[in-house]
Formats: C-alpha cells, structure tokens, sequence
C-alpha cells in the first residue's frame, strides 16, 4: 500500500496548517504588542480604541468590555508548531444571525503569504458552521487597501462606506463595511490548509 500522501508537499513534507484557539493573554499578548509596532498600524488596527502603544492592560480593559457588550470572543490562529501567526476578536449577534470580525492583525513577517486569508477562512469557518451566522460582517479603513484586497480575495463584499469615519493625525479616513454570506461561500473552505 502506498503511503498517504494527503498533506505533502512538494518534497514530501507535510503541509504545515493552521489552527485557531482562544486568545491568552499570558501566552500571546507579546506578540500583538510586537506586531502593533507604529502608531499608524496601532490607529488601523483599533480605530483609537484604545491608547497607543497597545499595553497589556488597556487590551485586556477593551477585550473585556467587547465580551460584556458584544460577546466578542479573542482568538489566535497558530502552526503546527504552537507559533502564534494572527490575532481577531468575533462576535455573533443573535438576533440576525450576523457574526462581527474585529481587531485582525497578521505577524508582518507573515504578511502577503496567505497567513492572513488562512486565519479568516478558519474564523469563517466557525462563525457559519459553530455559531450558526448566516453572514459576517468587518470594517477596514479606506488607507488600509492590503486588508481590504485580502477580505475581497476571500469573498466579502462591500456593503457601505461611511466616508470621514477616523481622523488620523488631521487626515480622515472612511470606513468600508464589508460582508460575506453563507448562501455565497462556494464550495466551502477546503483550501483553508495550502502549503506556506
């Protein structure tokens, strides 16, 4: 019998994949505070939310804040090997059946390479199939044209743009809200796992 090759790469070696597990803040703060880095990365990442640079404190006062308000939930997307790789916050709203991505951020060593999509198929992966949302919905900045293309290469779509939304250091940026469906995610996400 021949061996399974499922997974392998090119040379043989499995393909690394990617997990998603709650965020701890003992373990994984470290590396937010690295990748939140510039007060302009801090300013797209958390709209001002809180003050900059990003401390353990003030994340964890908006993380609990989004969990008593919103049910936001922090996850981590991680390697085989436990390295951490990203960092979002999702909630679903019962009512409609809208789940919310927030607060994405990618290692930026890792960026460009698929980390970012990987993470978010995954986070959309739980959102229709655990939490039951017929659609999700994530706001990014006019200025940040990279997450935008990487939400639009996954499937969302642009719902609304709120124009002047944020002021950053005296210049305004809108506010795109993007949304994906469940009815229009087709074939699923089997591609989450691609070699990196």
């Amino acid at each position: 019998m021949a061996p399974d090759r499922k997974g392998a790469g090119i040379f043989g070696e499995r393909k690394k994949s990617m997990r998603i597990r709650p965020y701890i803040e003992s373990k994984d703060f470290e590396h937010v505070e690295q990748w939140i880095d510039t007060e302009k990365i801090h300013a797209l990442w958390c709209a001002g939310l809180i003050p900059y640079p990003v401390t353990r404190q003030n994340l964890r006062i908006l993380l609990e804040k989004n969990a008593e308000d919103w049910t936001d939930s922090a996850y981590v997307a991680t390697e085989d090997d436990g390295s951490v790789t990203g960092f979002f916050c999702y909630s679903v709203n019962t009512e409609n059946n809208e789940g919310f991505l927030k607060l994405v951020v990618v290692d930026p060593a890792k960026r460009g390479r698929g980390y970012g999509k990987r993470m978010l198929k995954l986070a959309l992966q739980y959102a229709f199939d655990l939490t039951g949302a017929e659609q999700v919905q994530i706001n990014v900045f006019t200025e940040n044209s990279a997450a935008r293309s990487c939400y639009e290469k996954i499937g969302f779509k642009e719902r609304s743009l709120t124009e002047h939304a944020f002021c950053y250091r005296g210049e305004f940026w809108g506010r795109y809200n993007l949304v994906i469906k469940r009815k229009d995610v087709k074939g699923g996400f089997d591609e989450i796992h691609p070699s990196v």
